[in-house]
């Protein structure tokens, strides 16, 4: 009895204890500061509720995964899509690159989900690996990508990719092209070389109701509108 009367105690004090401790930890950098915020979203989230996403006025914009490599499309696109902008999130698409899979294909797999006439937002592309290449064919191989997303969809994308793998790999390479930073730590990023980042990706865990598990968060850095990132239709 004596055994069970502590355990009773213990988990009264923990619920007293605990919800602070939640809310102090729930506290995210959208409920502190006045820059526009947005996430990225694909699979990984599964169903998820957009009208809910949508009522958090917090979040202004969303870049959808659509496809990877040359064959690869995310379940979720066609319905994340549709459902975003359906409750008013302004929506651009992007596609995860792979350096060995030739450019071409890569570009037309992006194509068939990557429709014009349904972005809000200039493409992105996501560069997270090496593929086991060389630096200098590694970039080669970007650059011919880049350049063909930019001649296809007549703008520039946008560059999403870790700071220390743009220090290590891109610093020089990407001078054109406007960059989203993925750092998770409290400070603002800054590349070795001083380039201007137009969106800073501040933290891989998330919480945004309407979504079970993480979301990868970011926002727009210094005095950088959304308006930057607009799709120009042509």
């Amino acid at each position: 009895m004596k055994n069970r009367t502590i355990i009773y105690t213990i988990i009264f004090l923990l619920g007293i204890v605990m919800p602070s401790h939640a809310q102090e930890y729930d506290v995210q950098c959208e409920d502190t500061c006045s820059h526009v915020h947005g996430i990225d979203m694909s699979h990984y989230q599964g169903n998820v509720f957009w009208e809910t996403v949508g009522d958090n006025t917090k979040m202004s914009y969303v870049y959808l995964k659509a496809t990877e490599g040359g064959d690869r499309i995310d379940e979720m696109f066609e319905r994340n899509i549709n459902l975003a902008h359906r409750y008013g999130l302004k929506v651009g698409s992007y596609h995860f690159y792979r350096p060995k899979v030739e450019q071409v294909m890569q570009l037309e797999n992006f194509k068939t989900q990557c429709l014009p006439g349904e972005q809000d937002l200039i493409p992105m592309i996501d560069v997270e690996s090496m593929g086991g290449l060389s630096t200098e064919a590694f970039c080669d191989s970007l650059l011919k990508f880049l350049s063909l997303v930019e001649e296809a969809y007549r703008q520039k994308p946008l560059v999403y990719t870790y700071r220390n793998f743009y220090n290590k790999y891109l610093q020089g390479k990407l001078d054109d092209y406007k960059l989203m930073i993925a750092m998770y730590t409290d400070e603002e990023p800054v590349l070795a070389d001083e380039r201007d980042i137009i969106a800073w990706q501040y933290t891989g865990k998330g919480k945004l109701t309407g979504v079970s598990g993480y979301v990868d968060k970011s926002r727009l850095m210094g005095r950088h509108q959304l308006r930057e990132l607009r799709f120009r239709h042509h």
